[in-house]
């Protein structure tokens, strides 16, 4: 590739960097608005002066602190089952030789053609017929019994891993499980990377299942509760809600930075292999 296309693709990703930075960056500035500011004719992207207290009206009357809390509650607790569930049954289907072992597999993708909404309400009879309805089980539980997408990536990425470490383990007397544990774990960490920070996606941003079943304000999700607070001010208290947005969008922002390498390496040696 020649100097004038590396600059010709640079320079169309950093302007498609910029476009899609704009949303971010006028939501942080409308944050730090006085609502004079807000309602101006005179579109203004740098407040002048900028209004800090926002920031402390928000977490006042949003509760921030405590939807914040229970939002990672929710969120460690799902990354752990679906870590834990996933990884297991993407073993069976990768590595274990059993009958009928494909058929399940592909069974089991087939439910990801399933619409959320039409899953919702058997899933809501059957946790409320178990006394879960007003606690944070059913945002958690599901995650502890498997995910279709995620046991196909793990499953995609321990195929590509050598059936020759499986065979020299088995020699050593090693167990399924302590294989799993010890070799297979331990060389998926991208891939797992990519499940944690998926779930992670999921269960933070995630409005409609703790509407359904969160009927304690001080179990309110973060989601949730900006809901609530754009309809008892009627979306009138844009500062406030803006301020409230980039606390609950910063966390994500800032994962994905962090583990942006891990994550990309994840998704490149996730292949398909039959």
């Amino acid at each position: 590739m020649n100097l004038f296309s590396r600059i010709l693709r640079h320079s169309a990703m950093i302007l498609l960097s910029i476009i899609f930075l704009i949303p971010l960056f006028w939501m942080i500035s409308t944050s730090l608005k006085t609502p004079d500011q807000i309602f101006s004719s005179e579109v203004s992207w740098i407040p002048a002066p900028a209004d800090w207290s926002n920031y402390t009206k928000a977490f006042e009357f949003v509760n921030l602190f405590n939807a914040t809390k229970n939002s990672l509650i929710i969120s460690v607790l799902s990354i752990i089952g679906a870590l834990f569930s996933c990884s297991l049954a993407a073993y069976a289907f990768a590595v274990l030789k059993w009958k009928f072992r494909d058929l399940f597999f592909y069974i089991t993708l087939c439910t990801m053609m399933l619409p959320e909404m039409a899953t919702l309400i058997p899933q809501f009879i059957i946790f409320q017929k178990l006394g879960w309805y007003g606690t944070y089980l059913p945002l958690i539980a599901p995650y502890f019994c498997g995910n279709a997408f995620y046991i196909f990536l793990l499953r995609q990425f321990f195929l590509t891993i050598p059936k020759e470490l499986h065979e020299a383990a088995c020699i050593d007397g090693c167990t399924e499980f302590d294989i799993y544990r010890k070799i297979y774990l331990r060389l998926s960490i991208p891939v797992l990377s990519v499940v944690a920070l998926f779930q992670f996606l999921v269960s933070w941003n995630d409005l409609i299942k703790p509407s359904v079943y969160l009927i304690n304000q001080n179990q309110y999700t973060l989601s949730l509760a900006l809901q609530q607070f754009k309809a008892q001010h009627g979306g009138t208290e844009w500062a406030l809600l803006m301020a409230s947005t980039t606390v609950t969008v910063l966390p994500v922002v800032i994962i994905f930075f962090l583990t942006q390498k891990t994550f990309v390496q994840g998704i490149t040696m996730t292949g398909i292999k039959d």
